[in-house]
């Protein structure tokens, strides 16, 4: 039951911590004075109106039986309490109305209505709270006759109440609104650090963040901001090694190429010079790879004039693209342009043709890029995201390279807060699903 209940209420509470932190604050102060002003209506409002009412009652019924038994005359009855109790009184041969003036849900109606049946009996009085703003318009039987009160409404209701719950609730409202303020100022610290690990997540740099806040949260941002600086010098540092070794490697490499071209036995120039070229290949991957850890701003990207550029560029009429009119996503466009021709490129060297597709979800942008090509075994779909994986070891570098293609596009997917998906086209070949928030 427990689990139940603990279930329902994570669906319905609020998943922020600003609203969680108001909750924790404002509900015991909306409940205490729930409960105050509970306890307040039963013990000092309904209780005052009651003796009030029932005092007036009284005087009511003692006023109708003295006219009854004429023991006194009415006129100086009427005086007397007009004077003494400000009550207008008057004498008529009319019937009670029969549609009642009550209100139902009034405390004060209610009051008045269980006195004035237990002294007069049903059928027998009438009263309207509703016709004068501070008087009771109320008739009693008498016989053939009807005696009609004008009662000030101070005679039967308090008129502290509404003065109460007045100064229960403004006091209340203006203590909210300072609490709304602070607890503001206490969870913006919080949202500022979780965005700012949420863009280094992505591969931003996070350079403007301020710790800020109490003391806790000011050294867990002090905290976050030093791991920061420490993988982004560690990821700085192993890309200028790979981009260090690579370009060294290449010196070397042009002069055996020169030396090659000199050397008399052609067949062994040529063997040499493939075995050169698959270095050289090697190293181009490496340096791409080292690419993919450069610092590149955020940008909004037009997938349109984005994927526009990449077919321009591939210059082929087996890339098909469709609907590309989609709206902007924020991303670094240089990191994406090489996950999406690695991909592309991959498609076109194993199929014939490649097919890209795009479409909107509420939150995310969805691309589908589909080749007829022979596809991936479905158990090889992880490995091949694998660094320096190849799915077919006899095949020459020259076609398939070092394995890093798909570790770069997953490693760009991922940090742009999005995922990649392997699995089979509509065209028999391979289709990879990339998804990507708005």
């Amino acid at each position: 039951m427990f689990y139940g209940l603990n279930k329902y209420l994570k669906i319905i509470l609020p998943k922020g911590l600003f609203y969680r932190s108001l909750i924790i604050v404002v509900a015991p102060m909306i409940i205490l004075q729930v409960i105050i002003t509970v306890v307040f209506f039963d013990i000092v409002y309904i209780k005052s109106n009651k003796c009030l009412t029932r005092a007036l009652v009284a005087e009511l019924k003692l006023l109708n039986d003295l006219y009854s038994n004429g023991k006194a005359p009415i006129d100086y009855l009427t005086d007397s309490y007009k004077n003494n109790f400000d009550f207008e009184i008057s004498i008529s041969v009319d019937q009670i109305p029969i549609i009642s003036g009550e209100r139902k849900f009034s405390p004060m109606d209610r009051s008045l209505r269980r006195e004035l049946k237990s002294a007069f009996g049903n059928n027998n009085y009438w009263f309207d709270t509703t016709i004068y703003k501070k008087a009771v318009d109320l008739k009693i039987k008498n016989k053939n006759e009807v005696i009609q009160f004008i009662i000030p409404k101070d005679k039967i209701s308090t008129s502290s109440f509404r003065l109460f719950v007045l100064w229960l609730i403004f006091p209340s409202f203006i203590l909210i609104l300072i609490a709304i303020v602070f607890l503001r100022n206490q969870t913006k610290p919080i949202v500022n650090l979780a965005r700012a690990a949420e863009r280094f997540g992505k591969g931003d740099y996070v350079n403007e963040f301020r710790p800020s806040g109490a003391s806790e949260i000011r050294k867990a941002a002090y905290e976050f901001d030093k791991m920061a600086k420490r993988i982004n010098r560690h990821l700085n540092q192993r890309s200028e090694m790979l981009s260090g070794i690579s370009h060294d490697l290449r010196t070397p490499l042009t002069r055996l190429k020169l030396q090659l071209a000199m050397l008399t036995q052609k067949d062994i120039s040529k063997k040499m010079s493939k075995d050169i070229d698959e270095m050289e290949k090697m190293l181009n991957d490496y340096l791409q790879f080292a690419k993919t850890q450069s610092q590149e701003n955020t940008i909004n990207i037009n997938m349109h004039e984005l994927l526009s550029d990449i077919q321009k560029e591939i210059n082929t009429n087996n890339l098909i693209i469709e609907n590309t009119e989609l709206p902007e996503i924020n991303g670094r466009k240089y990191a994406l342009k090489r996950c999406f021709q690695n991909v592309i490129q991959n498609g076109l060297i194993y199929g014939k043709k490649v097919f890209v597709s795009l479409k909107k979800t509420s939150s995310r942008i969805i691309i589908l890029i589909e080749d007829d090509g022979p596809g991936i075994p479905s158990e090889q779909y992880r490995n091949v995201f694998k660094p320096f994986y190849r799915l077919d070891k006899s095949r020459s570098l020259n076609n398939s390279g070092i394995g890093l293609g798909l570790a770069i596009v997953e490693d760009i997917i991922i940090s742009h807060g999005g995922n990649i998906q392997l699995g089979e086209s509509k065209y028999n070949g391979l289709q990879v699903k990339i998804s990507l928030p708005l």
